[in-house]
């Protein structure tokens, strides 16, 4: 009996558990990420309600933290089981290993061959195709009865358009956007075997072509993704250039209709824009599940591609969905998408637009030529790409840190065995439970991230390429990458220009904030409250809504201060011409420092009015008595008394601005060409924007913490000597 048992029980267990197994992952729900909004989104809600399988949760994620919410989550087995992305990242996505080919996901036949092998990587097919996304030319009706065939017949309507009316709108200081001229000079932006493709003679006379552009005042000289809507929407552009999502923008707003962009008279050549094609991608997790497969099949079925057409009007990438006939719009686009060039999906891709962007606006600014900036650009390109440091081995860092857990050791066992250190420690035990869930909460909140961050310095590579290098990744930072100490970029040369904003923003933030302290202080003044609620207005704001108003404020064409100065001389009869903000670092700096010195004063000035309060009035009496003036009672007896409480609001202020990450990156930019990027925006950079290095960018945290940790002790300490002289003074 119990051998007949044993012979069948193996037989019965493995269907057992896979039936088991079956149960458990249905009842798990599927888990989607996209990156939709509007219709977009509304039509996938209408795919999913009705697929006959597992429940689904959707996660809507901006597309810029795509990428990264990914990386963060799928290799710790949480994340999405599929994703809604762009082909070009997939490249990327592989080396992170974070997708997988998608096996019987897709449907063979059905989609159209340029769609299909932009998802395709060494013969495998890595994403579902669903939709392909272009640029397109924007015709505004009621400003243009007939478009010329050429881009330069469109640029010479300049003369017969309404005053203030630009032919032609587009992002021009964009390489995406430029994108369409350089193909219709012959060039590239990537080379087939991952080289920088934006130089050259064909580079050039794109460049030169661009510039003209803005010189002829055809096209707006500081347009970006806002302003080429506003203008096309309110009809200060007779065309604009741009992809489906201007149409959910315009509604009703302006009559217009959309068709393939020009030729370029030049070159003969039309111009063709990059070509993306979003494409279901599988999670390593997500892929082993037969219904998230079964899932990928249904959001890239005809049944979807018709409800996306209807809805979200994006052209679908299946071969056996015909488009409606009645609809110009997505018909236009389709033409489009047959002239564009698929975006390649190299990761080297990724690290083409920091320079060739920067390359762009130099030229535009007239501060280059395109030869020299496009050289500088690939030089940018090949040093993010370089090979990371050789690898090093571990066995010297590993000495140390024995050495440091040895020496910590002792130290606690010659405290232990102190003299009633056991019983000092017993009755200590009271006190600990207290603060224990403190000690935990930062040391997981705090203590460890920087560990982890400390560790990460000591790896260098592309996100799924690392390996430890030990020390390098600080040399390297600390020698300027083997140039010039001061060259753009380079560690000192952020640093300084780091000591500079911390110094003259602190520096103004005491001297307001102090200054409005004092005033509001006065007991005579009427109307306190009022003043004090409106003053704290800048700080209350969140600093990033502040950022972006600041730099519409800036825009050279029409933002706040141009508008003052056209009234002024409109007034005044004066001729000043409008500040070119970011295009010299004095002006990009100021403008940087103004927004900040908004949002800090506050601070400074609730701290003050907090300090005052404890100034006791007999002493300032007593003072008066004596005969002290109110510069004397200011200087000799206010501000000694509240400095204590002045320092440490100073040191957190000065960490806050030296850490300011928000203002630089969203009202400068680093304009021009990364002169005003303070140490954490170029850390930033490291980690986001060229390739992922992220030991690279952990070792500038690192450098950045030693930096704050040792002014702060130094701060600390002449605190110190400033308190004893004090009290010696009184004495």
């Amino acid at each position: 009996m119990l051998a007949s048992l044993a012979r069948v029980l193996p037989l019965l267990v493995g269907p057992i558990l896979l039936l088991l197994g079956s149960l458990a992952q249905a009842a798990e729900p599927i888990r989607l990420w996209h990156a939709y909004r509007g219709a977009e989104e509304e039509a996938l809600t209408e795919i999913l309600a009705d697929f006959d399988g597992a429940p689904v949760e959707t996660l809507a994620i901006p597309y810029d933290a795509f990428g990264s919410k990914l990386a963060a989550a799928i290799p710790l087995g949480e994340g999405p089981h599929l994703y809604i992305d762009s082909h070009e990242r997939l490249g990327d996505y592989r080396r992170r290993k974070i997708v997988v080919p998608v096996g019987d996901a897709l449907e063979a036949g059905a989609f159209d061959p340029v769609a299909l092998a932009a998802v395709r990587l060494d013969d495998e097919a890595w994403a579902v195709p669903l939709s392909r996304k272009s640029v397109a030319l924007y015709v505004n009706t009621a400003l243009v009865d007939e478009v010329p065939p050429t881009l330069e017949g469109i640029v010479a309507l300049r003369s017969s358009l309404p005053k203030g009316v630009y032919p032609f709108a587009y992002e021009v200081k964009k390489a995406y956007s430029h994108a369409p001229l350089l193909h219709a000079f012959g060039g590239h932006m990537l080379t087939d075997d991952d080289r920088f493709g934006f130089v050259g003679p064909e580079a050039e006379a794109s460049v030169r072509f661009a510039a003209s552009l803005v010189e002829q005042g055809a096209v707006p000289a500081n347009a970006d993704g806002g302003l080429v809507t506003n203008l096309f929407k309110s009809g200060k552009a007779a065309f604009a250039m741009s992809g489906p999502w201007l149409a959910a923008d315009l509604g009703d707003a302006v009559p217009y209709r959309v068709q393939p962009l020009p030729i370029l008279e030049a070159t003969g050549r039309p111009m063709q824009p990059f070509l993306t094609v979003e494409a279901v991608m599988l999670s390593p997790h997500g892929a082993q599940r037969d219904d998230v497969r079964a899932l990928a099949r249904h959001l890239a079925g005809a049944a979807a591609a018709e409800v996306r057409q209807r809805r979200a009007r994006t052209v679908t990438a299946r071969l056996d969905v015909a488009p409606p006939a009645d609809d110009p719009l997505l018909a236009a686009f389709i033409a489009q998408a047959e002239q564009a060039i698929p975006m390649p999906t190299s990761p080297a891709m990724r690290s083409t637009w920091e320079p060739a962007d920067r390359a762009l606006a130099k030229v535009l600014r007239g501060q280059a030529d395109p030869a020299s900036a496009l050289e500088e650009a690939a030089h940018r390109f090949d040093d993010v790409r370089r090979p990371p440091p050789p690898p090093a081995s571990p066995l010297p860092m590993l000495v140390i840190l024995s050495a440091l857990t040895l020496w910590g050791a002792f130290v606690l066992v010659q405290r232990a065995r102190q003299p009633g250190m056991r019983e000092r420690l017993r009755r200590s035990l009271p006190a600990y439970r207290y603060v224990v869930h403190a000690v935990l909460a930062v040391g997981i909140l705090v203590i460890l991230p920087l560990v982890v961050g400390a560790g990460t310095a000591l790896f260098a590579g592309p996100a799924g390429e690392t390996q430890y290098v030990g020390l390098a990744n600080f040399v390297d930072i600390l020698t300027a990458r083997g140039g010039p100490l001061l060259s753009t970029g380079s560690f000192y040369l952020v640093l300084l220009v780091t000591l500079l904003w911390t110094l003259v923003n602190v520096v103004f933030h005491l001297g307001l904030g102090l200054g409005l302290g004092l005033l509001l202080a006065r007991p005579l003044l009427r109307m306190k409250a009022i003043y004090r609620v409106l003053l704290i207005v800048p700080w209350a704001v969140p600093n990033y809504v502040t950022a972006l108003a600041w730099k519409g404020m800036f825009d050279q064409q029409y933002g706040a201060i141009t508008g003052v100065i056209l009234a002024l001389n409109d007034t005044l009869g004066t001729s000043i011409e409008p500040i070119a903000w970011f295009s010299s670092f004095t002006t990009a700096f100021t403008a940087n420092a103004a927004t900040n010195i908004w949002l800090g004063f506050p601070f400074m000035m609730v701290v003050t009015i907090g300090a005052l309060t404890g100034v006791p009035k007999d002493v300032l009496e007593a003072a008066e008595v004596d005969g002290a003036t109110r510069w004397q009672r200011l200087t000799k007896v206010v501000l000694p008394m509240i400095r204590p409480t002045m320092m440490p609001a100073i040191t957190l202020g000065a960490i806050w601005t030296f850490n300011m990450f928000n203002v630089v990156f969203l009202v400068s930019g680093g304009d021009p060409d990364g002169s005003t990027d303070i140490l954490v925006s170029e850390a930033y950079r490291w980690a986001f924007t060229r390739e992922a290095q992220y030991g690279y960018a952990a070792a500038y945290a690192v450098l950045i913490f030693l930096l704050l940790m040792v002014t702060t002790r130094l701060l600390e300490r002449t605190k110190g000597r400033w308190d004893r002289a004090g009290r010696g003074g009184d004495s």
